[in-house]
């Protein structure tokens, strides 16, 4: 992961795809969003989806999955390469969250984030900020998700 002073505004990052299935649908929503429309294959069908739909936080639990997972590959890639690995710190939030169109079983969607935004901290010296818009597209280009998150990010002056 790469220090405040080395990411730029506009930086594109593919954080990578996820298929939801029947099964993760239903396992998901069994435990964490136990509506009828993603437990049952009929009542999706029946409801104004149109099908066994996920969970928007199924959909966003699977991006922030991604995005831990391709930050730690990012960090190895790092570090060996001998660079200096920067520790991020945690959100301090996030806005504008929108599920945009259903994600049905069988779809696949892929997610990008974007640098739009980036400050320094005032209140946590050696840490900078920034703001990201995160999106997810379905395997036909259709905008289904989307976030703008914050992010606490070290500077190289904080020494690490």
């Amino acid at each position: 992961m790469r220090f405040f002073e080395e990411i730029e505004i506009g930086h594109r990052r593919e954080i990578g795809a996820y298929t939801f299935t029947a099964e993760s649908i239903k396992t998901f929503a069994a435990k964490f969003d136990p509506q009828r429309f993603h437990l049952d294959e009929d009542e999706g069908k029946n409801s104004l989806f149109g099908g066994l739909a996920a969970s928007g936080w199924h959909v966003g639990s699977a991006c922030m999955s991604l995005l831990v997972a391709d930050g730690q590959r990012l960090a190895k890639q790092a570090a060996a390469r001998g660079e200096e690995v920067a520790v991020w710190g945690p959100s301090p939030g996030f806005r504008d969250l929108r599920w945009i169109k259903p994600v049905l079983a069988g779809d696949t969607v892929s997610y990008v984030s974007v640098i739009i935004d980036k400050r320094t901290s005032s209140s946590r010296p050696g840490w900078g900020i920034l703001t990201a818009r995160t999106t997810g597209t379905n395997q036909r280009g259709e905008e289904v998700y989307s976030i703008t998150a914050t992010a606490f990010v070290p500077t190289r002056g904080k020494g690490g």
